[in-house]
């Protein structure tokens, strides 16, 4: 039979052979439940199993009865298997159980050789199960007791906390280990023995007044910790409101939840906070803890880091989840700790206006069957219409969705009830979580917000389906103001053209005029030689004259030197006919576009009130990336001038070479990371090649002074995820599929996936020995590099590619990192939060 050549075939020959082995000892026997073969003689009947009790053992119910009716239609037995037994030398006893352990084993043995090694987040994810199965034993009645002292000073759990600090790292496990004694800070922690003061820093700013409190080693050690202790307690009350550091979810899933599930709403706002940490807020997030944790101990150390300051919780103050180090790994779980009342306020809110409030409509008379009604409606859907309601508009629907203390609202209802609803919200974050708000905030009318939206940094807003009326419409308009706009280039090119003749016209007759054998000379050539001093070259004069003469003409005031030569040198030049008649055109031209544009909108206005009777879409919710932000940023850091050319970045043209092509290709992997699902990905694709694969080239060929083509062709760029437009698919696609679930969940890589590029400069070579900064590395740093702040944005920040809002205090601080280190800060692999700033002072 083919069923013995398959591997439970294989499996049931070796059971047979281990079972008809036949015991030395008399009496000796298998256990009486199991059948014994009715064919087989006496002598070897001990121990050997029918074939239906073989396939009951192994097989699945379907299999099992169909190889049970071919045994029985074939008269199939096992007595060739009994008999090849016989020639076996006999080996001890062995128990059915044992021979069926033995085999588990071996097949589990097998497995594991061909299990992948785990990767990094995955390792990181079974240390964080260790502490969590320590902390659910403590767990009683609704609450849990005695975390402190059972599970935070534990040896155990504070050395998986320090293999989570080494994973955050990027450092090998196997790799030596920091001179931590676990046992001696669990019993600091354990008799309230350890000084939070002393196992911090604080960073001073060189030129302004403040400073920035930060954790050493012991210190960063407990506070993972603790926050995997508070992850474990709280992460399964939190509501699905909040999408920050959880697992599944994260910006990515926020920005689904807009797009796919609230549609096209009337009214649009964000709740803006500002808040740093004050007696209130930490009384009051203390008592929040107080309610699911009975831990004196836990608490007095939570109070004593922010009595230290040493836990930078602030609301507003710096975009979250950037990898920054004045932010923290508490600042997360504490900020969803504190923010989750007012997610269930959301919903108490939202369940008042929609199922009880006075705009519910189709509905019976009595309050009673109002409840019933918006239960109903939710549970059949959020898009579906009740019976009878012909205009979507008079349904009052509240979304509400919350990354970290960004809070983005949306209304689909009457303006009243959308700030009524704003109204309770800022009311309840004022008096009841001590929180300032923003006065100025505005209801978007989403619909007609060119605009848009910013959150999360990115920009939220409706775009309209263009009806075919309109698309013909906007084309011809297009093709006007394209065939105008390449009647105005050539005009200027021509006039730029006359400009440079003269100006190369005139400093040839100045250098004639000194030739005496020309006899080249002019009443205008003598008076201007009147003005040239003794001794004055010809270029150094020609120069001046043109000084004076842009002084006369005032022309400061242009864009650069070909507007000067076109519209004060060409153009008075030409004839007055020729001129009127080009700019006529361009009048004309003007004017069409413009008035196309009006019959456009009043087109568009038309077609919006045909759609609002049909249908109550009108069009739907995109996501994009801040493209004219992104643009500045890269011109900050260097990698385009004024005019939008890419250059090289002479910050990194004395590191090495792999460390130059890693800066750039970090902009490229976050890019990818984050903007993979945004609408305007395609102009991105542009900005890849254009901007960032073009600087790297110029910056290596300003490194070795070579050609671009002959670098390009030197280093192979597209290995490093920096692709061209022709291989831009062929590249990319590799990259997206090369992160894993668990190298994605915000929960596990919070503060890495968000961390933007930096700026490190070579300082020098140490003249005494460094280790890497890096918390947990153990590497020779083989040089200082300056961390260099480039922008601090404002809250809340946009999503650019790039580090933003780092404290000013870390601006020219000094690091130490290995190789391997700063390649990971490139890639985006670490964040800032990993490297130790204080290794310097100590």
């Amino acid at each position: 039979m083919s069923f013995l050549g398959s591997g439970r075939g294989r499996l049931l020959r070796e059971l047979s052979r281990r079972c008809t082995q036949r015991p030395q000892r008399q009496g000796a026997s298998i256990s009486p439940s199991y059948q014994l073969h009715p064919r087989a003689p006496a002598s070897k009947r001990c121990g050997v199993l029918t074939p239906p009790v073989f396939f009951r053992l192994f097989l699945e119910p379907g299999d099992y009865a169909a190889c049970f009716r071919r045994y029985m239609s074939h008269q199939f037995s096992l007595d060739g298997v009994e008999d090849a037994a016989e020639q076996v030398v006999e080996p001890p006893p062995v128990s059915l159980a044992k021979s069926l352990a033995s085999l588990a084993e071996e097949s589990a043995a097998a497995v594991q050789r061909q299990r992948k090694p785990l990767a990094r987040m995955e390792r990181k994810r079974l240390a964080e199960l260790r502490i969590k199965k320590r902390v659910k034993e403590q767990y009683l009645n609704g609450k849990f007791y005695g975390l402190m002292d059972k599970v935070v000073a534990n040896a155990a759990t504070l050395e998986d906390a320090y293999d989570i600090v080494r994973l955050n790292s990027n450092v090998d496990l196997a790799s030596a280990k920091d001179d931590v004694c676990f046992v001696t800070l669990a019993e600091e922690l354990r008799s309230g023995e350890f000084d939070v003061r002393a196992n911090a820093f604080s960073v001073v700013a060189k030129r302004k007044r403040g400073h920035l409190v930060l954790p050493g080693l012991n210190l960063k050690v407990v506070q993972e910790t603790i926050r995997v202790v508070l992850e474990v307690v709280y992460r399964p009350q939190f509501s699905k409101i909040s999408h920050g550091c959880r697992s599944g979810r994260g910006y990515h899933s926020a920005l689904r939840f807009i797009t796919d599930e609230i549609g096209v709403p009337d009214w649009c706002f964000t709740v803006p906070l500002h808040k740093e940490v004050d007696s209130n807020v930490t009384s009051k997030l203390i008592s929040l803890i107080q309610e699911k944790i009975d831990d004196t101990l836990l608490v007095a150390f939570m109070q004593n880091m922010f009595d230290a300051k040493v836990i930078n919780l602030v609301f507003g103050g710096y975009p979250k989840g950037h990898g920054l180090p004045q932010e923290g790994v508490l600042a997360p779980i504490l900020m969803n700790i504190y923010l989750d009342s007012f997610d269930h306020e959301v919903f108490r809110i939202c369940l008042k206006h929609e199922g009880l409030g006075l705009e519910a409509t189709n509905v019976s008379e009595d309050r009673g069957s109002n409840l019933r009604h918006w239960f109903r409606s939710q549970l059949k859907g959020r898009g579906e219409n009740s019976e009878g309601q012909t205009n979507c508009q008079t349904k009052t629907k509240l979304y509400a969705c919350r990354y970290m203390d960004e809070i983005f609202v949306a209304v689909s209802g009457s303006r009243d009830v959308a700030e009524d609803m704003k109204s309770e919200m800022v009311a309840y974050l004022n008096k009841s979580l001590y929180l300032e708000v923003d006065d100025k905030i505005h209801l978007v009318p989403i619909r007609r917000n060119p605009r848009g939206v910013q959150f999360a940094g990115f920009v939220v807003r409706v775009e309209t389906k263009e009806n075919a009326k309109l698309k013909a419409v906007h084309k011809l308009k297009e093709k006007i103001r394209l065939f105008a706009s390449q009647k105005q280039e050539i005009w200027d090119a021509m006039n730029l053209r006359v400009g440079k003749k003269w100006l190369a016209y005139g400093l040839r007759r100045i250098k004639e005029s000194e030739i005496k054998s020309l006899g080249v000379s002019t009443p205008l050539l003598d008076h201007i030689a009147q003005f040239r001093k003794e001794g004055m070259k010809t270029d150094h004069w020609f120069k001046t004259l043109l000084k004076v003469w842009m002084q006369d003409v005032n022309a400061k005031n242009e864009l650069n030197e070909d507007v000067l030569l076109s519209k004060y040198i060409a153009e008075p030049a030409l004839a007055q006919d020729l001129r009127d008649a080009f700019y006529n055109f361009q009048k004309q031209a003007k004017d069409y576009i413009s008035s196309e544009t009006a019959a456009m909108e009043a087109l568009l206005s038309n077609l919006k009130s045909e759609e609002s009777t049909s249908a109550c879409t009108g069009g739907s919710v995109k996501i994009h990336a801040p493209l004219s932000y992104i643009q500045k940023c890269l011109h900050r850091y260097g990698i385009i001038n004024l005019e939008g050319f890419p250059r090289h970045v002479s910050a990194l043209v004395l590191q090495d070479d792999e460390l130059i092509v890693s800066w750039f290709a970090g902009i490229v992997h976050r890019w990818i990371r984050w903007f993979s699902e945004v609408d305007s990905f395609k102009e991105l694709q542009l900005m890849f090649v254009d901007c960032v694969r073009k600087s790297c080239i110029r910056t290596l060929s300003a490194k070795y002074r070579m050609y671009e083509k002959l670098t390009e062709k030197r280093f192979e760029l597209d290995d490093y995820g920096i692709p061209m437009v022709e291989d831009f698919e062929a590249i990319i696609k590799p990259l997206e599929s090369s992160y894993s679930v668990a190298s994605t969940d915000e929960a596990l890589v919070y503060g890495i996936s968000g961390s933007g590029l930096v700026v490190l400069t070579l300082s020098r070579v140490p003249t005494r020995q460094f280790n890497c900064f890096v918390m947990g590395c153990q590497s020779a740093s083989p040089s200082m590099y300056v961390l260099h702040v480039k922008e601090k944005q404002r809250f809340p920040g946009w999503r650019t590619g790039f580090s933003s809002s780092i404290d000013g205090i870390l601006d020219g601080k000094r690091i130490g990192l290995c190789t391997q280190h700063i390649k990971d800060i490139y890639l985006g692999h670490i964040s800032l939060q990993s490297v130790d700033f204080g290794s310097l002072i100590r």
